[in-house]
């Protein structure tokens, strides 16, 4: 039996740059059997986002009907859109091996660790609010609107960091990268993973 993945709920205030973080530790570690859950979202897709890479983008209907069908681990309303996090999918991945991140709020992480209170939870934080202000402006993605909106949302967000296994301060990214790829190289080196992964050599080293 191969070892089961771990889940990871990744979670931070836009612009303190989790999806950076996740993106360099999938670049860096490709031996490494890790993905991201891709989630459903309502809202339009982005500048250079592609359907089942970054989101999987479907109507309100569609959306509905995965609610209605119990296919979602979580869901939540954002700035007027929905986002949903697929609960078979995730099975599936974890059942194979695979280390599975999932980027999302406070509230999808309390939803999500009632069905599996083993996941892992990281929060990332910003080393300040101008910093963060800073980021979600130089993205270009939002409009001051939203900026707006986002930057008001963020202190509610940074209040639930406690709620957390582990805390990265987003200041220096390189040392950012490494406490996040330490996090998940010392739980990939549990014990009984290791044993389980590695169980034939060390009978044979037992002989």
């Amino acid at each position: 039996m191969s070892q089961v993945g771990t889940l990871y709920i990744i979670s931070a205030p836009s612009g303190a740059g989790k999806s950076s973080l996740i993106n360099a530790l999938l670049a860096e570690k490709r031996a490494w059997q890790l993905q991201v859950s891709v989630s459903h979202t309502t809202r339009a897709p982005r500048k250079g986002e592609r359907d089942g890479e970054h989101y999987h983008f479907v109507d309100l209907a569609q959306f509905q009907q995965l609610i209605d069908s119990n296919s979602f681990f979580e869901w939540a309303k954002v700035f007027s859109n929905h986002y949903g996090t697929s609960r078979v999918n995730i099975e599936q991945a974890l059942q194979q091996g695979i280390d599975v991140f999932l980027d999302i709020d406070w509230q999808g992480a309390r939803q999500v660790r009632e069905m599996m209170p083993d996941a892992v939870g990281i929060f990332i934080l910003p080393p300040s609010r101008v910093e963060l202000e800073k980021r979600l402006q130089t993205r270009g993605q939002d409009s001051s609107e939203i900026i707006n909106k986002r930057m008001q949302q963020a202190q509610s967000e940074m209040s639930h960091y406690n709620e957390y296994d582990y805390l990265i301060i987003n200041d220096d990214f390189d040392k950012a990268c490494r406490e996040f790829s330490s996090i998940v190289n010392a739980k990939r080196n549990l014990q009984a993973g290791q044993i389980q992964l590695h169980k034939d050599m060390i009978a044979n080293l037992l002989k």
